[in-house]
């Protein structure tokens, strides 16, 4: 699962756009002062870090810094108010991926997470496509790096479902359907606890909300 450090100090901006980072299966850690963001960063990895310049005790920048010197394969996109030609090529010479003013789309944030991660991911020749994922449909499991996956019958009936038809956006009733066909009468919302479980067992971000719609299979993984 791709890792992402939020470092954001204004509760409102946080709270929404760690929720639409969640939504799409990222697991988020949020932070609200660049001490905080350093902090976190020694105790753990992260795929990408998205920082805002002006937040308490260790700026934005600083906290890029950090990132550049002590861990060069983070990517990070820099968010803020500030959209001064100064900050920007500042944040650029730091070697930040992208840089985002406020007041923004959280779905154009999440596109942009997509775009750096992907060009990050390809920086380090990681092939999601040779990654050693695969399910077998005779033992109804799936498997990565030759481990199983220790997926539940519905939970490979799902996966098997999305990876089938990759360009497809399947809503909750078509998943239940193929899963349990007319068997199952409770709330669709079953399929919601599926794919969270589901997430935390896949190598990587292969299953992608479509928001208002359900959910697709990502051959990417990001």
């Amino acid at each position: 699962m791709i890792k992402i450090l939020f470092l954001e100090d204004e509760p409102n901006i946080l709270e929404v756009t760690n929720e639409y980072m969640k939504m799409q299966g990222y697991d988020v850690t949020c932070v609200s002062n660049g001490e905080d963001a350093i902090e976190m960063l020694k105790k753990d990895n992260f795929n990408l870090a998205i920082l805002d310049i002006m937040v308490p005790k260790v700026t934005g920048l600083e906290v890029l810094e950090y990132i550049n010197e002590n861990k060069k394969d983070m990517a990070t996109i820099m968010l803020t108010a500030l959209g001064d030609e100064q900050t920007q090529l500042k944040a650029f010479n730091l070697k930040t991926d992208d840089y985002v003013i406020k007041p923004f789309s959280p779905l154009l944030l999440l596109k942009r997470i997509e775009a750096v991660l992907r060009r990050s991911l390809t920086e380090k020749n990681i092939d999601n496509d040779n990654n050693e994922f695969y399910i077998d449909d005779k033992t109804y499991q799936g498997y990565y790096m030759g481990r199983s996956l220790n997926l539940t019958l519905s939970e490979f009936l799902l996966l098997q479902t999305l990876m089938k038809e990759p360009n497809r956006v399947f809503n909750r009733e078509q998943l239940i359907m193929k899963i349990f066909n007319e068997d199952y009468i409770s709330s669709d919302r079953i399929i919601d606890a599926h794919v969270k479980n589901l997430r935390k067992k896949l190598p990587h971000n292969y299953i992608k909300t479509v928001i208002g719609v359900g959910y697709q299979f990502n051959k990417e993984g990001i």
